[in-house]
């Protein structure tokens, strides 16, 4: 038998070493030669991952989401700042009178009010305002005692609901957008992980690529080599017309699946190259690989990981923070369908100040009343030497209590709605987390009967080319096992592959808990 048919074999049966990542007998060997010429660009899986939390559409998305959150947030506890408050107005008014006591047959007056303050909600839901007001007159009239005439008043106004849940129903909103927001927040994060392990799995996949395309490739270049050999052995009488045609057709077929695998290669690096938004460098199409999947992971038991998945799972608490917040909604609804019952006061004081002028009715000239500054007046207030306050209640009760208790209704059927929301996911997290677990513990079996799968097919090639040496086997049985070694060839690196895409699984299921070391 010619030399290079020997070596065709010979290489066959070194594939299983290469396949299994071991250091193969022969470092120049034809499979090795496939890899290292497969022209692309180098990608690390740390650096795809990088890539794609950078550039990923869907983390974009969640981003937005949580800061949309953030905004709420902040426009609701934004309800409990205190507000200042100023108001200034100027009326100039000329009014014709009848009467005597006008003072004046066109009574001309000019007028300055202000109102100013601060405003304050409490979270137990006490509004509280503070004001000061004031006024400045100035007239025409004679029989004005001051002239200009300030006029100064302070209050200090409370609103309590007495029947409003205090902080259940004042804090309702803020407490519900603080809830939305750790909702979006854990979404946020556990988006991050599912990108992570949606890349890990694609980059798995394009090295799965990879290899199917030199196993094919090589399988390629033997069918034309063995083709060679079975021409030269019908030329000397050795095998007949027919096994030079199996020949052929197993090289054709070769052929197709080489293009198909071609294919796949380029469309899995597409795939990866679209998930992380990044093409491969200028001059090439596609990307390689360079890390090898893990093949070693904890054995930790299934009850275990899903204990871990339910306490970490991000996702899982995004829903208990939306039923959080449903119920914060509802809780208040329950108070505000009660009657609404306010207390109300208040606390001031009046102050008064101006220039005096003399008075003069008829023939009485009247005592000039002692003239005091505006800044006279505010002491007056401040002071509360004019004092004055009030207290009361307010009651509304509305008959028939149906918009109250509608509301109360709707509110409490979300937070079911919430509620079942959260069951659901927990239940199909535990499902998914038990199915991945299976997937996971075989395996390690899984590898061990693809490599015995691989070995067995080795065997059956070595015994079939001693064979075809003695004529017991024909071309096309021998082509035939030659390509079922090629198949295990790439249902063991499937294997290799799929444990590795389950552990990434489990990994984002349990937010990151597995593995545990």
């Amino acid at each position: 038998m010619p030399k290079h048919c020997t070596l065709f074999f010979f290489i066959i049966i070194c594939m299983p070493n290469i396949i299994f990542g071991q250091e193969p007998a022969n470092p120049d060997s034809a499979l090795q030669e496939i890899l290292n010429g497969i022209k692309g660009t180098s990608l690390p899986l740390s650096q795809a991952v990088q890539y794609a939390l950078r550039n990923a559409t869907s983390v974009r998305k969640a981003e937005a989401a949580y800061l949309a959150a953030g905004g709420s947030n902040r426009k609701e506890a934004g309800f409990f700042d205190p507000q200042l408050f100023f108001n200034l107005n100027y009326l100039d008014q000329k009014q014709p009178t009848a009467s005597f006591f006008s003072g004046a047959p066109v009574l001309a007056t000019t007028q300055t009010t202000s109102q100013s303050g601060i405003r304050i909600n409490l979270p137990i839901g006490t509004e509280l305002n503070l004001a000061l007001n004031t006024s400045s007159l100035n007239t025409n009239s004679t029989l004005a005692f001051l002239n200009p005439e300030y006029d100064v008043f302070g209050s200090l106004n409370v609103r309590q609901p007495l029947l409003g849940g205090f902080m259940v129903s004042a804090r309702k909103q803020l407490t519900q957008s603080e809830r939305e927001l750790e909702a979006e927040k854990s979404r946020y994060d556990q988006q991050i992980l599912a990108v992570s392990t949606e890349i890990e799995q694609a980059y798995w996949d394009l090295y799965a690529a990879e290899r199917d395309y030199a196993v094919q490739k090589l399988t390629r270049d033997r069918a034309g080599a063995f083709l060679k050999e079975t021409q030269v052995r019908a030329q000397t009488g050795l095998v007949g017309p027919e096994q030079v045609a199996n020949a052929k057709t197993f090289l054709a077929e070769q052929e197709l699946q080489l293009l198909d695998r071609d294919e796949q290669l380029d469309h899995q690096s597409d795939q990866l190259a679209s998930m992380i938004g990044v093409r491969p460098d200028p001059g090439t199409s596609r990307f390689i690989p360079v890390d090898e999947p893990p093949r070693d992971f904890p054995d930790d038991s299934v009850d275990i990981l899903v204990q871990r998945a339910f306490d970490g799972n991000l996702d899982l608490q995004a829903a208990q923070k939306d039923v959080e917040a449903a119920q914060a909604l509802a809780s208040a609804a329950g108070w505000e369908a009660l009657p609404s019952l306010n207390l109300v006061g208040s606390l001031g004081g009046t102050g008064l100040g101006g220039n005096g002028q003399q008075v003069i009715i008829l023939s009485d000239t009247l005592p000039v009343p002692p003239s005091r500054s505006f800044n006279d007046a505010v002491t007056q207030v401040t002071k509360r030497l004019f004092p004055n306050w009030s207290v009361g209640v307010e009651v509304s009760i509305p008959i028939g209590f149906r918009s109250g208790l509608g509301e109360k209704d709707r509110l409490e059927a979300q937070v079911l709605s919430a509620q079942q929301t959260y069951i659901e996911q927990s239940r199909t997290l535990e499902e998914q987390i038990r199915s991945t677990y299976r997937e996971l513990s075989h395996g390690k079996n899984r590898i061990q009967a693809a490599r015995a799968g691989v070995e067995a097919a080795q065997e059956q090639v070595r015994i079939g080319l001693i064979e075809f040496r003695n004529g017991h086997t024909t071309a096309f049985e021998l082509v035939r096992l030659g390509e079922d070694f090629a198949v295990a060839q790439q249902r063991y690196s499937a294997a290799l592959v799929r444990i590795a895409k389950a552990a990434a699984t489990l990994k984002r299921l349990t937010s990151g808990a597995y593995p545990s070391h």
